[in-house]
């Protein structure tokens, strides 16, 4: 089997994998090793991957200029009918990709199929890929067309089997994964299978791909970020290859954000273990009768929680979770907030952490500064 991106023979794996790259791989699978170790050294998975998957949809759907706030997505949680259409989408984003790693964490496999339910759950329709012809590219400024995807149903199909065989098959390619990762984004988005919602189905791929390959064990690479700081540059490098064969800055581009998105998630992971453990030892010291494990997790797992989270979380009668929830605003844990009848609990050390979004230091790996 012969993988070719679209329009364009894939150089050979020599000529992909030069020195410039290699070096940047290494160090890339280097912080991303640190972050899945960070990862696992907290006890309770769920408060990442609510956490951090919420701020990459927001991040993703950010590019494709869907634009809320990290309250708007926070409340999504409590009252889901009181969503404004873009925090709608961009939950409909955390849920396809935390769908989505559900299905291919046991198998290590991404099928069509998976691909498929994503789309379809980004968008709330079963469209399935492109049948009819029209689809372009264009310069939103401009409204210049740059690129002409492939238009006949057959092919897109046909694409998207190849596809689908060479991010499953190791045996196909010797590339390292994060170069093989930068080539699968490369050839989903210049395929564009589907009439939207593309550009956020390639960036859930990219994460799940890093897991298939045992770079990551939980989706927390939130990669979108440097896409957004660097929008204009994304797509230029993506056309470059299209136009020129220019594989070189595209890979430099997507390995750099890799490094880049992994050392901030290192940071900002390490912030909240710290929260928590200070959280940990004050509800020890301040509300003994009331400290459970449970409940420290249910609040920061739920950045906004309610009664019936910890009803639900701590099989709790409302009259204990209540208690329990106003005892921890008491002392300062917590900020309660009344929206319409329900009452909300804010954890907003841990919210001003998400909405500060702080870089990274410039530490070397394994630094404890």
């Amino acid at each position: 089997m012969v993988f070719e991106p679209t329009n364009l023979p894939l150089p050979e794996e020599t000529a992909l994998e030069t020195r410039a790259v290699l070096k940047k791989a290494a160090s890339a699978h280097r912080y991303l090793a640190e972050l899945k170790g960070v990862s696992a050294s907290i006890p309770n998975e769920a408060i990442l991957i609510n956490t951090l998957t919420m701020q990459e949809a927001k991040d993703s759907s950010e590019i494709e200029n869907i634009i809320t706030t990290h309250d708007e997505l926070f409340k999504a949680g409590l009252e889901a009918s009181a969503l404004n259409p873009a925090a709608k989408e961009v939950q409909n984003y955390a849920v396809a990709l935390q769908a989505a790693f559900r299905n291919i964490r046991a198998s290590r496999l991404i099928r069509l199929q998976d691909i498929l339910d994503i789309q379809q759950t980004l968008e709330r329709n079963n469209a399935g890929l492109r049948r009819q012809s029209g689809t372009t590219l264009k310069n939103q400024q401009t409204g210049e067309v740059v690129y002409t995807p492939p238009q006949d149903p057959g092919q897109i199909q046909s694409l998207m089997a190849n596809l689908t065989e060479y991010i499953n098959d190791s045996g196909l390619s010797d590339n390292d994964p994060l170069v093989k990762m930068a080539i699968i984004h490369f050839q989903f988005e210049s395929i564009h299978p589907f009439y939207d919602g593309n550009g956020r189905t390639g960036r859930i791929l990219n994460i799940l791909y890093m897991i298939t390959q045992g770079l990551l064990d939980l989706p927390v690479l939130y990669l979108s970020r440097h896409t957004i700081r660097n929008k204009a540059r994304y797509y230029q490098l993506l056309q470059a290859v299209r136009d020129e064969n220019e594989w070189e800055p595209w890979l430099l581009f997507l390995l750099e954000g890799v490094e880049q998105t992994a050392r901030q998630t290192i940071f900002l992971i390490n912030q909240t273990k710290g929260l928590i453990s200070n959280s940990k030892h004050r509800m020890r010291a301040e509300l003994p009768k009331i400290y459970r494990q449970e409940l420290l997790n249910n609040i920061f797992r739920h950045p906004y929680t309610k009664i019936e989270f910890v009803m639900k979380d701590l099989d709790v009668t409302r009259l204990t979770a209540t208690k329990y929830l106003d005892q921890l605003a008491q002392k300062g844990f917590l900020e309660k907030q009344k929206v319409g009848r329900t009452n909300y609990y804010i954890n907003s050390p841990l919210c001003d952490l998400f909405v500060r979004n702080p870089d990274a230091p410039q530490t070397e790996i394994g630094s404890t500064k």
